[in-house]
């Protein structure tokens, strides 16, 4: 059985319609999930990028996070609550994201350069039928 999921956009939607009857956060494996109620739906609320069922870490992000989309009444359930568990999915290293970016952007920067100074060099060069004729020579001779 899958679980059907509502996304940031539409609960925010929804919120503002006033259409959400109720949250429901439960304890999970490394954090807290959220059930949201509408209607006679009920569906989990998914992370933006994976659609992946979202999981938060902290419950005070989580009720952050509720009230700063317009619910500010919800229901807990920690029974299932394990802090320390393995099945939360871990956002990758931020730290490391950048200085990857970083290097990425001199490596441009300096190919750029490299680049642009091939272009500006007056320095006498070879016609190409010259150029060819010189290497298909030297091929012969080997």
């Amino acid at each position: 059985m899958t679980t059907e999921t509502i996304d940031h956009a539409t609960l925010v939607k929804l919120a503002e319609a006033g259409v959400v009857r109720s949250a429901h956060v439960s304890g999970q494996g490394g954090g807290w999930g959220v059930m949201v109620k509408y209607g006679t739906t009920e569906r989990a609320l998914t992370a933006q990028r994976s659609q992946q069922v979202r999981i938060f870490r902290k419950l005070e992000t989580l009720v952050e996070y509720l009230k700063g989309v317009g619910i500010p009444r919800f229901d807990v359930d920690a029974v299932n609550y394990a802090p320390h568990s393995v099945t939360a999915t871990k956002r990758p290293d931020r730290a490391g994201a950048m200085k990857d970016a970083h290097a990425a952007a001199a490596y441009t920067k300096w190919l750029n350069s490299e680049v642009q100074e091939a272009i500006d060099d007056t320095s006498p060069t070879i016609p190409h039928d010259e150029a060819m004729h010189a290497v298909q020579a030297a091929i012969k001779r080997n």
